[in-house]
């Protein structure tokens, strides 16, 4: 978003947002900023017509004006703290300043003044900002006092001395009102466009991230499903096995009784795996978020991962964590082994595990030493079932960017300049509480 370039209607960083609600704002502000340069030129041209050209003109009530259009801003950048503005706002605030214009030109020609042409300024930001029926009432009412104007409004008392200059007087102004229309029009209506674009992109994002969601939900339900369905047939491999470990034959052959120790194990395994993830399941998610230790945090993921679910070495490096905190849950314990199970994966001989933090985030990064991405890859990172290693996969990478996501951090990925990629979870760390 364009920030407005008046300091007094620009707002902090920290509250700036491309929601619908804050576009509003942040269009609003532009019509603020508008109304003091409009402030700022008509007191110019005012001192100028009446002192330098001696031209008489009704000051009192041309200063009350302007002081009116002051107040207006004033109070409007107090309500704009809230940071919500609606179309019937936005279409006052309009309204009032073609009240005021029609008010400064009644006091100075009317009809006759070249800078009648200003209307058309509110015209077109209204045309851009409001909604279709609020328009036609400010097209409506412009008309109005239009009409007005040229039906009764105070004739400007020229001195004997410039009466000659009066043509050119009015052809010069007239070219003052273009260039000054055209100017203001070009400034805010090209930030005002970028606004509503800003706002359009970020509700295409909130599209793509309920599309996402519905994907995740999907994978919930289908996992749900399948370690239902595994839940009968592996305690009948129980069964089945205990009853082998009896056999005379299988009892008295080590290997076969050692084999068999494995295959029990490996099958409680299976059973502790369908029991998490319908425990998972059924657990309101959040429940289990909390601020822990980083280091602590990340060294029980990698000893836990290392006895059960380890496919090759791991490099460790925590040292730059400090005693750092970050939210977490079992969410993102599964994100980081889902990155290590790929690391280990695409480099079967070396992968490593580096975190780091500094006074806001903290950046977990697995880097391994396979063939990296290709562009296209790099350019999907995150995305449902796009992967190198065929139809079915990228899991892992969607549901980590996913965790990220909802812990207010991001995934990124990148290639390593010596071979290999590098993929981070980046997250915000956590607030220190009393």
């Amino acid at each position: 978003m364009d920030s407005p370039l008046l300091a007094l209607t620009r707002r902090s960083v920290a509250q700036a947002g491309s929601s619908r609600d804050s576009t509003a704002a942040e269009n609003m502000r532009q019509l603020l900023q508008l109304r003091w340069m409009a402030v700022a030129g008509q007191l110019i041209t005012i001192l100028v017509v009446h002192f330098l050209l001696g031209v008489k003109l009704p000051l009192f009530p041309m200063l009350v004006v302007i002081a009116l259009q002051v107040f207006a801003n004033v109070v409007s950048f107090v309500l704009l703290s809230r940071d919500r503005v609606t179309n019937v706002e936005l279409m006052l605030g309009l309204l009032f300043d073609v009240g005021s214009l029609t008010a400064q030109l009644s006091l100075s020609g009317g009809a006759t003044n070249p800078f009648v042409s200003l209307y058309l300024i509110q015209v077109v930001l209204g045309a851009i900002l409001l909604e279709t029926w609020s328009v036609w009432v400010l097209v409506v009412l412009t008309t109005v006092c239009y009409a007005g104007l040229a039906a009764d409004s105070r004739p400007l008392d020229f001195p004997p001395s410039i009466e000659p200059l009066i043509g050119d007087l009015n052809a010069l102004g007239a070219w003052l009102s273009f260039v000054l229309s055209g100017t203001l029009l070009a400034m805010f209506v090209t930030r005002i466009s970028r606004n509503l674009r800003a706002r359009d992109a970020f509700l295409a994002d909130l599209r793509q991230r309920a599309a996402e969601e519905d994907g995740i939900v999907r994978i919930g339900l289908f996992a749900s499903g399948a370690a239902h369905e595994l839940g009968t047939p592996l305690a009948s491999l129980a069964v089945i096995l205990s009853d082998w470990r009896r056999l005379p034959k299988i009892a008295q052959d080590p290997e076969l009784a050692g084999e068999l120790a494995e295959m029990q194990a490996e099958v409680e395994r299976c059973k502790a795996i369908v029991t998490d993830i319908l425990h998972s399941a059924g657990e309101p998610r959040g429940e289990a978020m909390q601020s822990v230790a980083a280091r602590a945090f990340l060294h029980d993921i990698v000893e836990e991962w290392r006895t059960t679910l380890a496919s090759g070495p791991l490099d460790v490096d925590l040292n730059g964590l400090g005693d750092a905190a970050v939210v977490a849950g079992p969410s993102l314990r599964q994100a980081v082994w889902n990155l290590l199970d790929n690391a280990t994966e695409a480099s079967p001989g070396s992968a490593a595990l580096v975190a780091t933090c500094d006074a806001d985030e903290l950046t977990i990064s697995v880097i391994d030493r396979g063939r990296g991405f290709t562009e296209s890859q790099l350019a999907s990172v995150g995305k449902l079932y796009h992967s190198g290693k065929g139809a079915g996969h990228g899991v892992g990478l969607f549901l980590a960017s996913n965790v990220a996501r909802r812990l207010g951090g991001r995934l990124e990925a990148m290639n390593r300049p010596g071979g290999g990629a590098d993929v981070r979870l980046v997250l915000p760390l956590a607030k220190s509480r009393r």
